[in-house]
């Protein structure tokens, strides 16, 4: 079976670059993936897959239908492209200023679009009905994933599986774990306000920008001092935003962050404790101050049975010494987050990164890509998952 797998993924491998190359070049972001999601929809209708369009605004839906089968599996891709500004020399660097393809989802795309050339070939050997869901906004809260189930896109689906490619693995590796995968992701915005006024008479002002350095310094205890060290939590502030002039005090400043958390008690620890440093500083200075706070997508979570299944697969595939298992949860967020909260899933990173050729930067850097050779294990597992159901 792994001879087979991979004979089928290395004769698409040509095709499948293309189209995650025209897909790099011409990035959409959140629910705006209307051409990309037409690529999909085309391929899918291609091999004579039903196709449903406009599922979660703008995602794909198709399946695969296997005679006799009652068990049915989905594997799931995501679209959407990210808002930052490419920083590569790459022939198929991004078209559009401030847009690019900077996670990976141009090449979620493009696997499951071979994905499903493989499994449309190698059907008679199928035992499971195969769902191909193509998603669209990902990277942007409440996200597609959400919209999707609304749009029932998990009826009659028993187990749901995902991937990404990951550069600070090396091609030929997998890895996973059982339990929590990837963290909560929520996020706050502040407004400090106090009084502003001449930088040359600061005395006569209430300087929100003091305020909001202190908290940016102190925010960090709330990890150190407040959290077990074994467990794990993440505060980020990551903008802050003041001022005009250079001899003016301001009168109000803003800050935005993350919090990124495995467990609802850390994460409401953190919450509860953010805004009571907060509230204390801009007490002490007289300032006033708002605190928003948006509870992100779930832990992403992964099912024993689905890991298993996963294990079987890539134990097979590329021998068990490549396989990273069970690795730490990431920190990072995954709207996949939203499907395994309904049923069995698994989400599995794929290596993507090679040294040597200086493709190492993660996810949302602005020179990020992937060694292209990664798309061949992607495939390789989500067909192999497939035909081993």
């Amino acid at each position: 079976m792994k001879d087979l797998i991979f004979e089928h993924c290395h004769r698409h491998f040509t095709d499948i670059v293309a189209i995650r190359r025209d897909i790099h070049r011409h990035p959409e972001i959140e629910f705006d993936v209307e051409r990309t999601a037409g690529i999909a929809a085309d391929a899918l209708a291609a091999l004579g897959i039903p196709v449903k369009t406009g599922i979660g605004r703008t995602g794909v839906v198709g399946d695969l239908e296997v005679a006799g089968a009652t068990k049915r599996i989905a594997l799931r891709a995501d679209m959407d492209a990210l808002p930052i500004q490419e920083q590569t020399d790459v022939p198929y660097k991004s078209m559009f200023d401030g847009k690019a393809h900077l996670c990976g989802h141009d090449a979620h795309t493009a696997m499951l679009i071979g994905t499903a050339r493989i499994l449309s070939e190698l059907k008679s050997q199928l035992k499971v009905n195969i769902r191909f869901i193509f998603q669209p906004c990902e990277e942007a809260y409440p996200g597609g994933a959400v919209a999707m189930i609304a749009d029932d896109v998990l009826d009659d689906v028993d187990e749901i599986y995902g991937i990404h490619v990951f550069p600070l693995y090396p091609v030929g590796k997998y890895a996973t774990c059982v339990g929590p995968m990837l963290a909560q992701s929520d996020t706050f915005e502040i407004t400090i306000t106090g009084r502003g006024g001449h930088a040359a008479f600061p005395h006569l002002t209430v300087d929100p920008i003091i305020v909001g350095a202190q908290f940016v310094n102190t925010a960090q205890s709330v990890v150190s001092r407040n959290v077990n060290p074994l467990d794990s939590a993440v505060v980020s502030i990551t903008q802050f935003h003041g001022g005009d002039a250079k001899n003016v005090i301001p009168p109000s400043v803003t800050l935005a962050g993350t919090v990124r958390t495995l467990d609802p008690k850390v994460q409401m620890c953190v919450r509860t404790q953010l805004e009571n440093l907060l509230a204390g500083i801009a007490k002490a200075h007289d300032a006033q101050y708002t605190f928003a706070y948006q509870e992100g997508c779930p832990v992403t979570y992964n099912h024993e049975p689905c890991v298993d299944a996963v294990l079987r697969s890539t134990h097979e595939l590329v021998g068990e010494e490549n396989v990273m298992y069970p690795i730490s949860p990431i920190l990072g967020g995954e709207d996949f987050a939203c499907y395994s909260q309904q049923i069995p899933a698994c989400f599995v990173m794929v290596g993507a990164g090679n040294e040597q050729k200086g493709i190492v930067n993660m996810c949302h850097h602005p020179q990020f890509d992937i060694d292209e050779t990664c798309m061949i294990y992607g495939m390789a597992l989500t067909t192999s998952l497939s035909l081993m159901a």
